[in-house]
């Protein structure tokens, strides 16, 4: 459970609060760590809260699991939920018989929705809804507006000076430090020594909740090995010789690592949505600064691997916008792009057939070449296109030769 003395508001607590009001269950996903307790316990403190780590309330709920739910309180918060599963089904229960909404807070640090014996078991009864690690946004104290500003046109070009503050952290600082409320208190050092406990402790424990895996240390090894791969096309075969493990072995550890929340995968976009999940995924660490931990990047390398961090700003940028989709709208989804051409666009958003690209640069000037992937998209989509980005690391906003396309600083992500 997270300390709440040290907590400010997290803009997905609105969206919490709205789907409260005719809703039974609400459910908050995210990586251990990330906030869940402290957000749930400071926002809704009237309901009581219990928690399944500890191990007597855990006890309790595993031997009777519908005992315990008929005997808890009118509204009620279950932490870790995905720790007794048969929890679940005795809500079912529960909720069937009084469809007040608001009754259950219930947060887990697996993605339930991936696990089969839990996914159906609270259908229409329950909303989903999933807290990331702290978005740049929330870090600045900022709303998190620009996603919503981006779809709604809203970006317009501007010439804008350096950033003054003293205080402002550097891009590749933002980079190595991610959003886990924890280790942004630690120094550099510090916060990496917290980010390799941190995995040791899930995979020590809460990898037992979702899955039997023969070999905790193959996972641990098979995550360092990934944070050299971030925002790159996943190749399971590669990664099978690297371990000298068999392939099924490999993708049954990633489909692990993606259901505790630590990697994700955004598939190729194609017109036909029927053919968008066919070709290969591309991975993403959910975190930064977890990456940059594993692979040992220190801001202070920013030069001389230059190019390792520019796929670590890759995942940082599809991060930032996939937290503020989640206090923005809910029907956004995001893929990546790449043809026979070997022509990309690092992220695709669409909203029904309504699409937009997003090109991802760490230069601090772009040039008309930049803009080639999203050419490519747009004369794909048609009319369906609404806009493209190219993100540099510069200061000024400004139209390419494609008027529908908007060079943009990478601070406008955080920024009021």
């Amino acid at each position: 459970m997270e300390n709440t003395s040290s907590y400010y508001p997290r803009p997905l607590t609105g969206s919490i609060k709205v789907a409260m009001k005719d809703t039974p269950v609400i459910c908050l996903l995210g990586p251990r760590q990330c906030g869940k307790s402290t957000l749930v316990r400071t926002a809704f403190a009237k309901h009581t809260y219990l928690n399944l780590d500890q191990e007597e309330i855990l006890l309790t709920a595993l031997q009777d699991p519908a005992g315990f739910v008929k005997n808890l309180p009118e509204r009620v918060i279950l932490d870790e939920v995905q720790r007794a599963p048969r929890l679940l089904r005795a809500i079912k229960t529960s909720v069937d018989n009084d469809r007040r909404p608001g009754r259950f807070i219930l947060t887990g640090s697996a993605n339930l929705l991936l696990l089969p014996q839990l996914s159906d078991s609270l259908a229409g009864r329950m909303e989903v809804l999933q807290l990331h690690p702290f978005s740049e946004a929330e870090k600045e104290h900022h709303p998190g507006k620009f996603l919503k500003d981006f779809l709604a046109n809203k970006i317009k070009p501007r010439i804008e000076g350096s950033d003054t503050k003293e205080s402002s952290p550097s891009l590749q600082e933002r980079l190595v430090a991610g959003g886990y409320p924890e280790p942004l208190k630690r120094s550099p050092i510090r916060a990496r020594q917290w980010y390799h406990n941190y995995l040791k402790s899930i995979i020590e424990r809460d990898i037992h909740d979702v899955a039997k895996i023969r070999d905790a240390h193959q996972v641990i090894t098979l995550l360092r090995l990934l944070s050299f791969s971030t925002a790159q096309l996943i190749n399971t075969t590669s990664l099978s010789n690297a371990l000298r493990i068999d392939r099924k072995t490999v993708e049954h550890y990633l489909s692990i690592l993606e259901k505790i929340f630590l990697i994700r995968f955004l598939h190729p976009w194609h017109p036909n949505n029927g053919k968008r999940l066919i070709k290969n995924p591309k991975l993403h660490f959910l975190d930064t600064g977890l990456a940059a931990a594993l692979a040992g990047l220190k801001a202070t390398d920013w030069i001389s691997q230059r190019e390792r961090f520019g796929h670590l700003l890759e995942s940082f940028v599809v991060q930032q916008l996939i937290a503020q989709a989640g206090w923005t709208d809910p029907e956004l989804r995001f893929w990546h792009y790449r043809d026979h051409d070997k022509v990309e666009v690092d992220l695709v958003i669409t909203r029904g057939e309504e699409t937009w690209g997003i090109e991802v640069k760490a230069a601090a000037s772009i040039n008309e070449h930049d803009g080639q992937g999203l050419r490519r998209l747009a004369s794909r989509c048609g009319k369906n296109f609404q806009g493209g980005l190219v993100f540099h690391n510069g200061n000024t906003t400004f139209p390419l030769s494609d008027k529908r396309f908007l060079a943009l600083p990478l601070k406008k992500l955080w920024e009021g």
